[in-house]
């Protein structure tokens, strides 16, 4: 309950007046619900539609790129025999305890000299180089647990490399794939300092952005907070929907890599 309250607070002020959310003693069940906050918060001075438009596009395009690159990548960490395969994982590693802020001037640089400032390219195209070091690792660990008996199989019958990885592995990780899809999408979708640092526009600004805005807006004006709690429920449905769906395949995926066996 202490973690659920400020969720359930958010809930009951998007249905509430604006002056019921300011009242008090608080009042905890709105008394009429205001239904109307919605459809006056999404589709009224807020153009929430676009935003979601922005947001859901790259979201969905830099999942696919996580989950398609890291899984490549834990692949050849997990399957294939190279020289310095473990110690450049070990490198791959150590990238984790890097913060992304200090490379933040380096990188905006390399992404100002491309051209690619205010377009979704850097909240895109980085998820499709390797798809972060955690998503490698948990890819990896999951592969580990799989017999290597199949690939001697496959390789046996004419199967390449990619075709162990495509028709054989990759079935066989839904629920880490599921995993890794999961913690992507969460993190594009809420992502607010990316947007913050290359996007100026405000036709390519993301619901991150956008709330922020709108937000703002509200505390130089001191109302409306009603509506900007209808937003910020709105902006978390599809995150909740998601691992609602994929809740088994997500739960498995993160029990059996740590497994070893």
């Amino acid at each position: 309950m202490f973690f659920l309250a400020p969720f359930l607070w958010m809930i009951s002020g998007s249905l509430k007046s604006d002056f019921a959310i300011r009242a008090v003693p608080p009042q905890w069940l709105p008394n009429p619900p205001h239904w109307e906050n919605y459809v006056n918060a999404l589709l009224g001075r807020w153009p929430f539609p676009r935003f979601a438009l922005n947001t859901a596009f790259i979201a969905v395009t830099a999942t696919v790129g996580t989950v398609l690159t890291s899984s490549l990548v834990a692949y050849s960490f997990a399957r294939l025999r190279w020289p310095g395969r473990d110690f450049w994982f070990i490198v791959l590693l150590s990238t984790m305890m890097l913060p992304g802020q200090v490379t933040l001037v380096p990188v905006y640089f390399l992404f100002s000299r491309l051209g690619w400032v205010n377009t979704w390219l850097p909240l895109i195209v980085p998820s499709y180089f390797g798809g972060g070091a955690f998503n490698i690792f948990l890819a990896r660990q999951y592969y580990m647990t799989i017999t290597t008996e199949m690939d001697d199989a496959a390789r046996i019958d004419g199967c390449s490399f990619f075709d162990i990885y495509w028709r054989i592995l990759a079935p066989m990780s839904k629920p880490v794939l599921a995993t890794i899809a999961i913690f992507s999408f969460f993190a594009h979708w809420n992502d607010f300092f990316g947007p913050l640092i290359y996007i100026s526009s405000k036709d390519k600004y993301t619901l991150a952005l956008g709330l922020y805005q709108y937000r703002a807006i509200q505390e130089r004006s001191y109302g409306e907070m009603n509506y900007l709690m209808a937003a910020s429920v709105a902006m978390m449905l599809p995150c909740l929907i998601m691992y609602f769906v994929a809740q088994k395949l997500f739960v498995q995926g993160i029990v059996i890599t740590g497994v070893k066996g």
